[in-house]
């Protein structure tokens, strides 16, 4: 039995769309397994499907070749992917708890994916990288050479096969050049339950406000900062007697759950971007 292939789509809302994609699966042989589809609005709004089938013997080529005509049709932009196994780069800072979870999670093979490189702006967690097995670059980042180490870190990218990037706490602002050239393929986490405490130290901020929940939100990085689509978040309730060290300490046990649910929704190609907003399947 081949790996399933995945059908991402997104298009201007109309009736038929699912008839067409679905009859034309079927036409060529292949063997649909799973179906999602959401629209914005069924009147004049936008239509997003995901199709997870069997190809049966059918090669990527015959079913692009076959889809063109569809897509033409009801104007899609889509991707086809046939379960090729994706490669991701990391960057972080100091702090190891989402890095050694992503790691762990791999080793695991709870996230089917590899990791060519880890690359941070400390030599701290050196060690850690080693012991999971995975290449380990130092590169100090300052103001005069931020674009320079930038345009390293893409080259290595590059060299290694990278698909896409996460920020496991990478405590660095990534540039608009680099964010162009990794459009929705950077994956940040961020300590606090967006949109509220952009920034830094947001879990100082939640304290001194006296909030009741505090929570970790995953989203891909653009240029205006921690303002990204949101891929996943989650929360947990604080009292009055907690401290800054406490909600820290909660915190990063979110912030790590938060992160591996988000890579494995696009590991497993279940977000679709528009605007500013996801539709996570």
């Amino acid at each position: 039995m081949s790996a399933p292939a995945r059908l991402l789509i997104s298009c201007p809302d109309q009736p038929g769309i699912v008839a067409a994609v679905s009859g034309l699966l079927t036409q060529i042989g292949c063997n649909i397994i799973h179906a999602d589809q959401h629209s914005t609005d069924p009147t004049g709004g936008r239509f997003f499907m995901r199709m997870v089938f069997e190809p049966m013997g059918v090669s990527r080529t015959v079913v692009a070749g076959a889809f063109e005509a569809v897509a033409r049709r009801f104007d899609m932009q889509w991707t086809l992917s046939y379960g090729e196994r994706r490669r991701m780069a990391v960057l972080v800072s100091k702090y190891d708890h989402c890095l050694i979870d992503l790691l762990w999670r791999r080793r695991r093979g709870d996230l089917e994916v590899d990791i060519p490189l880890i690359v941070s702006n400390h030599p701290d967690l050196e060690k850690d990288a080693r012991f999971f097995g995975v290449p380990f670059y130092h590169l100090e980042i300052n103001r005069e050479n931020k674009r320079a180490q930038e345009d390293r870190m893409h080259e290595m990218f590059l060299e290694h096969g990278v698909d896409f990037v996460v920020l496991a706490r990478y405590m660095q602002i990534v540039s608009p050049e680099m964010v162009a050239r990794w459009p929705s393929r950077i994956i940040n986490i961020h300590h606090s339950f967006l949109p509220a405490f952009i920034g830094a130290k947001p879990y100082h901020h939640a304290f001194e406000r006296g909030v009741k929940i505090i929570g970790a939100t995953a989203h891909y990085v653009t240029d205006n900062l921690d303002e990204g689509p949101i891929i996943e978040q989650d929360v947990v309730r604080v009292t009055h007697r907690h401290s800054v060290e406490d909600l820290v300490r909660l915190g990063r046990d979110i912030e790590r759950q938060v992160l591996a649910r988000a890579v494995a929704a696009h590991l497993e190609e279940r977000v679709l971007v528009y605007g500013n907003k996801t539709v996570v399947f």
